[in-house]
């Protein structure tokens, strides 16, 4: 089915603990493939005001995940450093490597692309630059220090 992207609600706000879910102010997504009753995989336009970056740099254990900037410029920041994306340009990040990643917009103009990843029914995200992990489970997160310990704050 045709999706109206101007019937698909925008999503702020962010699953990460304090002091982390404040990093991403001005990040938004529209969840299009939620809109669209897809079950199997995602698919996300995230939208990054000036100055704001997608995620924590993060990498997926169960999860592939495929990026395309649509408009705007980011800096893909990943363990290799930064790389300018422009629209058109592409990134994949298979599921099991772990090359932690993120999308800063470092420009003065908003900047979108669009996010295609797997669903998988139990997931791992590893952060590279903070001591946080999430374990994902019937739709459920739980977030643990690196160590399985269960997180309370930053160490």
């Amino acid at each position: 089915m045709k999706l109206d992207l101007s019937k698909v609600p925008v999503k702020t706000g962010s699953i990460y603990p304090a002091p982390y879910a404040g990093e991403m102010a001005g990040r938004s997504s529209l969840r299009l493939g939620q809109a669209g009753g897809l079950t199997q995989f995602g698919v996300n336009i995230v939208i990054l005001e000036p100055g704001a970056k997608s995620s924590l740099r993060h990498w997926h254990l169960h999860e592939d995940e495929f990026v395309m900037m649509l408009s705007g410029e980011c800096t893909m920041v990943e363990d290799a450093g930064p790389v300018l994306m422009r629209p058109g340009e592409c990134a994949a990040f298979p599921a099991g490597v772990p090359n932690g990643h993120q999308f800063i917009n470092h420009t003065d103009a908003e900047a979108r692309f669009l996010v295609i990843g797997t669903k998988a029914p139990v997931e791992t995200a590893t952060y590279s630059d903070v001591d946080l992990v999430v374990h994902i489970a019937d739709g459920a997160a739980r977030f643990t220090y690196k160590d399985g310990t269960d997180y309370e704050a930053p160490r």
